[in-house]
């Protein structure tokens, strides 16, 4: 291998030069190439492409092609993270230069209305800045199932010192959360303090201080979030948040009768995304709970209303109006009841 480095193939593995990609094309079709093949093309080794086969020191294998692809995801991913690094700072350092300067009152609200916060420590730090200025009211929609423990842990000191100012704070959460010993925990420690309730299922995460500035992700892993104080925007969430609350259960109450003998809230709630035409994921995503447990739920109201096939349970939720309002039915076996 001598005098053979890497100077003479200046590339990666996502494009390697014309005769090392008929060499790695031929070991991958035929499982293994003579390693003399490779003596003109040492970037094969050099970029782990190809390996010495444990049996036969002569010969040479291919490195699976799905190994080599995870491998330059994974560095895509690093370069992708390093960029947005890099710009995270490069906001951070325009921010802090724009406000060296004096501008125009009407200027720095319009600058910001609308804040990115790239990172977690900086939407930390937004967070218990807003924390730190509310006085009267939080409100919040938080998706998903079950509240994680380090998620309420999170927060407890902002909701700690929240209280202790007298600050009021709803909550919104998915009927799922209600089995959370955590957030009952939490609710009991916080006590009337913090007024929740449930619903079949919630917008994306919410969070409003006083009814001037409001937080949301901007991302799916919540690495990115918008820090909002248009007026107008707020107020739009503000509404959207006081609609929800109106048709949301009190957390301490029972979830509501379905009227149907064997039939769950929460199948009636998967009965009509299933009318919908959703998912199974889609569902289980929207109601908090796992893919496998929704699956659970349909095949128990399969089971119940007597379908033998995902076509006929359609069928069936139509017919005992689980897609709609409530009416009079009659399931098999049943006498005539209204569902409520």
């Amino acid at each position: 291998m001598a005098g053979h480095g890497t100077d003479g193939h200046p590339h990666g593995a996502d494009r390697l030069c014309e005769a090392g990609d008929r060499v790695y094309s031929r070991a991958v079709r035929r499982g293994r190439v003579p390693r003399a093949d490779a003596d003109a093309v040492p970037c094969l080794l050099e970029l782990a492409l190809l390996h010495p086969d444990p049996d036969d020191m002569a010969w040479l294998v291919p490195t699976s092609p799905q190994e080599v692809m995870t491998r330059l995801l994974r560095g895509v991913y690093d370069e992708v993270s390093a960029s947005q690094r890099r710009m995270g700072s490069a906001v951070a350092a325009f921010e802090w230069y724009a406000g060296l300067g004096a501008q125009p009152r009407h200027a720095a609200v319009e600058g910001t209305a609308i804040r990115v916060l790239d990172g977690l420590s900086r939407i930390q730090a937004a967070m218990d800045e807003a924390t730190e200025a509310c006085r009267t009211e939080v409100l919040t929609v938080q998706p998903g199932g079950i509240r994680p423990e380090h998620e309420l842990s999170e927060g407890l000191h902002r909701a700690m010192a929240l209280r202790a100012r007298g600050v009021r704070m709803r909550d919104l959460y998915t009927h799922v959360a209600r089995h959370g010993q955590g957030l009952l925990n939490y609710l009991e420690l916080m006590g009337d303090t913090v007024e929740a309730r449930t619903l079949d299922e919630v917008i994306d995460r919410l969070i409003l201080f006083d009814r001037t500035v409001a937080f949301i992700p901007a991302n799916a892993d919540r690495t990115l979030a918008l820090e909002l104080r248009h007026p107008a925007l707020v107020h739009y969430l503000v509404t959207v948040f006081e609609r929800l609350w109106r048709l949301a259960i009190p957390l301490t109450a029972p979830l509501p009768d379905t009227g149907i003998e064997g039939i769950s809230h929460r199948e009636r709630s998967i009965a009509a995304l299933l009318a919908e035409g959703h998912q199974d994921a889609v569902i289980a995503e929207r109601l908090g709970i796992s893919v496998r447990t929704c699956r659970a739920h349909i095949a128990r109201l399969s089971e119940t209303l007597g379908a033998a096939s995902r076509t006929q349970l359609g069928v069936r939720i139509a017919q005992v109006g689980l897609d709609g309002p409530p009416r009079r039915l009659t399931l098999p076996g049943q006498e005539s009841r209204t569902v409520r």
